[in-house]
């Protein structure tokens, strides 16, 4: 589960900036050599959403879809454990993002309300979809509204659907998380659509939200590997060529690599994120290099035409 949450935009002249923010506990708040490392990767290298591990702790972030507010370079941060399972919390964090933005203010005390409020509701959201108990609970207490509202056949329907739906929801997730674990994408999405529907039934519209995202998302990592292992096989033929010393290609190398990073993250394939930066790293410095005696070598045929 995260242990906090916060609100930052990148100005173009000052860089990033704390809007709002909310954490369990303070010593987990974002530092700016963190916003600054999301900074470059956001914006100089255009990542949608990166990750900044340090100890035993990792920090997420998103860019927003802010036009409706007329804001750009918004971003979403959580801070949560290692071993979190990133891609459910990535559907929350897309779900929450969109009420961020609904309920978006100038006014830092109001923002950092609504960010606790949202942060609250995740634990709420995880606990159900852990326990089915939780979920009869939150169905009786629609039905007791409903009687108290005259709506009888309403809370009679949704009292008989509370007696079997939880249980079978709960199985229905179980079994989409199994697919997900053994690489059976497309298994898993069809999985954690049908437990949407079932979560429709019972009226948990934040449950049906967060299926509907994680199985769009999930849907997506079979044209991901596809696309990582194009791009892998591209990069090996462009080193291949490297080795006639065709030097320019180092920088037609460097947006693959960011590419790999961003798919990697995906997947939380950390071993792959921590080599393909180091690899990243290196075949920058050689870009670099590249130029530089790309340079020389034009100096060196002026002076030669001179003699």
């Amino acid at each position: 589960m995260p242990i906090g949450i916060f609100l930052y935009e990148i100005d173009e002249s000052f860089g990033p900036n704390v809007l709002a923010e909310y954490y369990l506990d303070q010593n987990h708040k974002v530092k700016q050599e963190i916003l600054r490392d999301f900074e470059d990767k956001h914006i100089q290298k255009e990542f949608t959403y990166t990750l900044f591990r340090k100890n035993d702790l990792r920090y997420y972030s998103t860019k927003l879809k802010s036009e409706t507010i007329q804001k750009e370079n918004l971003f979403l941060g959580f801070v949560f454990k290692q071993g979190e399972d990133l891609v459910s919390l990535k559907s929350i964090f897309e779900t929450l993002g969109v009420k961020i933005i609904k309920g978006y203010t100038k006014e830092r005390t109001e923002m950092e309300k609504l960010l606790k409020d949202e942060f609250n509701s995740i634990f709420s959201l995880m606990e159900k979809l852990k326990e089915p108990a939780l979920i009869k609970e939150t169905i009786n207490e629609k039905t007791k509204i409903m009687l108290d509202s005259g709506k009888l056949q309403e809370a009679r329907e949704l009292i008989d659907l509370g007696e079997d739906i939880p249980a079978k929801l709960s199985e229905e997730i179980k079994l989409a998380n199994d697919l997900l674990k053994d690489r059976f994408y497309k298994k898993a999405k069809k999985s954690f659509l049908k437990a949407a529907d079932l979560a429709e039934l019972i009226q948990e519209e934040d449950i049906v939200s967060f299926l509907k995202s994680k199985a769009e998302q999930v849907g997506t990592f079979p044209e991901l590997i596809r696309e990582q292992e194009n791009i892998i096989k591209g990069i090996q033929e462009k080193i291949e060529e490297l080795h006639k010393n065709q030097l320019h290609l180092y920088h037609e190398i460097l947006r693959p690599i960011d590419r790999l990073i961003n798919i990697s993250n995906s997947f939380e394939e950390l071993k792959s994120i921590e080599i393909l930066t180091e690899l990243y790293t290196n075949i920058k410095r050689a870009d670099e290099l590249a130029k530089e005696l790309f340079n020389l070598d034009k100096k060196v045929k002026e002076n030669f035409e001179k003699i």
